[in-house]
């Protein structure tokens, strides 16, 4: 989702600004045209009154819609810095969103904690922690009450050794007494602390990772 609207962002405004920058040329362009006419036009047969006005309704047609597009211009900046001032409030406060993955940096440190919800409540749950390679790094069981559960990940493996820095993901296998499957539903949760505008996006970050504003499901203190 984030890419999607990153890659809207930039197209509107670069179509902006290509648009402007080919109708200032056409508009100077028209200008010299029109100087031009006037001045070599012969006395003894000026340019028809008509076909005058006419072209100076175009003119002016031509001069408000580059007026027009470059008020589209700071619209679209106004709104890149309202995304950024918006997040700032974020700052120093947990956020959830709902995901899968989380970032393990260099030194060990993970940049946050899993939230799962079940549907009803389980009787066994297997958590399975994989690195970006899609290998099981860590696994073992989690509590299993319907709706909110916690998972705080200590960033080492099975067998007690610090994990690689990356982003690591996590899987929610849910039965119940009947051996069946339950639902569940995956979130990331971690504190921000910074903000940046990526393409357009406001992104907060959570030590290494960050998630789009849009993104938020739930914010605490």
């Amino acid at each position: 989702m984030t890419s999607a609207i990153t890659s809207t962002t930039e197209t509107t405004t670069s179509t902006s600004s290509s648009t402007t920058s080919g109708l200032s040329a056409d508009y100077d362009m028209f200008i010299q045209l029109l100087v031009a006419q006037l001045q070599y036009q012969d006395p003894l047969d000026p340019t028809d009154a008509t076909e005058f006005t006419n072209q100076l309704v175009q003119y002016s047609n031509l001069e408000q819609q580059i007026a027009t597009n470059d008020k589209l211009d700071e619209v679209l900046s106004s709104l890149d810095t309202f995304g950024l001032s918006s997040g700032v409030g974020y700052m120093g406060h947990t956020v959830e969103a709902q995901g899968d993955t989380i970032s393990v940096q260099d030194d060990g440190t993970v940049d946050a904690e899993w939230i799962y919800s079940l549907d009803e409540a389980a009787e066994e749950v297997t958590l399975t922690v994989t690195d970006e390679d899609g290998n099981v790094v860590w696994e073992g069981t989690g509590t299993t009450n319907e709706g909110r559960n916690t998972f705080t990940w200590d960033g080492t493996d099975s067998d007690g050794n610090v994990v690689e820095g990356g982003a690591y993901t996590l899987t929610v296998t849910a039965t119940d007494s009947s051996g069946e499957s339950i639902d569940s539903t995956t979130f990331v949760s971690g504190k921000v602390t910074g903000v940046s505008s990526v393409d357009g996006t406001t992104v907060l970050e959570l030590g290494d990772m960050g998630i789009t504003l849009d993104a938020v499901a739930r914010l605490a203190s």
